[in-house]
C-alpha cells in the first residue's frame, strides 16, 4: 500500500467570516480540530502536514496530534500555502498526497477512503457532487447560455495525487505565475487526466457564519 500524506491548509485570514474561520468553534471545538481528528484516526493516513498563517498555534498542534510531521507557514494565496506544505514532504518516502481544506470539518472516513483508493489506481482524483440547480452564463445582466447541469459538478477536498504529478503541476504553475482555483486545475494544465469520485453533500466548506450553523445541524444528523 502506498504511503499517504495529507496537507491540511488552514492559513486563511477569514475576511468574509470576520476572523480566521478555521478557529471558529463548532459545537465547542475549533473547526480545524474537527478536521484534524478525522485524519489523525484514519488508518490509511500516515502523515499530516499542517499549514497555518503563522507560528502562534504551531506547538499546540504538534503536541496534540501525533501524525503531524511538520507545520508550514502559509503564503499570500491558498496555492502558495499548498506549495509551502508540499515542500515539507520527504520526496524519497512520499507516494500519495492528499490536499484538504482545513475548514471542511465534516469530511468522512468513507470519503477519505474513496479518494485514497481511486488515487492509487488513477493518480489524480477529486471528489465531486452533481449540481442540482440550473446554471446559466450571464453577461451584462443577460443570460447568454444555459449549461447542461448533467455535466456540472461541485468539487470538494480532499483531492488526491501521486507525489510526482502534484510536484510537476505546482512547479509549472510557479514557473508560469499561474494561480488556479484548486490543485486539480494545476494538474489539468499539465495534460494529466483528473478523475472524479463520489463526493459527500455533507462535506461542506465553512466560509460564512451561516455555513457554521449548517455544519452544526449536519453534525446532529
Amino acid at each position: 500500500m502506498k504511503k499517504v500524506t495529507v496537507i491540511i491548509v488552514a492559513a486563511g485570514e477569514g475576511k468574509r467570516f470576520g476572523f480566521a474561520k478555521q478557529f471558529a468553534l463548532l459545537k465547542g471545538k475549533p473547526v480545524l480540530d474537527w478536521c484534524l481528528d478525522k485524519f489523525e484516526v484514519h488508518k490509511r493516513v500516515e502523515e499530516i502536514v499542517l499549514v497555518l498563517k503563522d507560528d502562534s498555534e504551531k506547538e499546540k498542534y504538534l503536541k496534540r496530534y501525533g501524525k503531524i510531521v511538520a507545520v508550514a507557514r502559509g503564503g499570500e494565496r491558498r496555492q502558495d500555502s499548498v506549495l509551502s506544505g508540499f515542500r515539507q514532504i520527504d520526496p524519497e518516502k512520499a507516494a500519495i498526497v492528499l490536499v484538504h481544506d482545513g475548514v471542511r470539518s465534516l469530511v468522512s472516513e468513507d470519503l477519505i477512503d474513496r479518494v485514497i483508493e481511486a488515487t492509487q489506481e488513477k493518480g489524480a482524483v477529486v471528489p465531486a457532487v452533481p449540481v442540482k440547480d440550473t446554471i446559466k452564463l450571464v453577461e451584462g445582466k443577460e443570460v447568454t447560455q444555459t449549461l447542461d447541469r448533467e455535466k456540472l459538478f461541485k468539487v470538494q477536498t480532499p483531492q488526491g495525487f501521486f507525489h510526482h504529478i502534484l510536484k510537476t503541476a505546482l512547479d509549472k504553475a510557479r514557473e508560469d505565475s499561474f494561480y488556479g482555483t484548486d490543485e486539480a486545475s494545476l494538474v489539468e494544465r499539465t495534460g494529466e487526466r483528473v478523475c472524479v469520485v463520489q463526493g459527500d453533500p455533507k462535506n461542506i466548506k465553512i466560509t460564512t457564519p451561516d455555513d457554521l450553523s449548517i455544519a452544526e445541524v449536519l453534525l446532529g444528523d
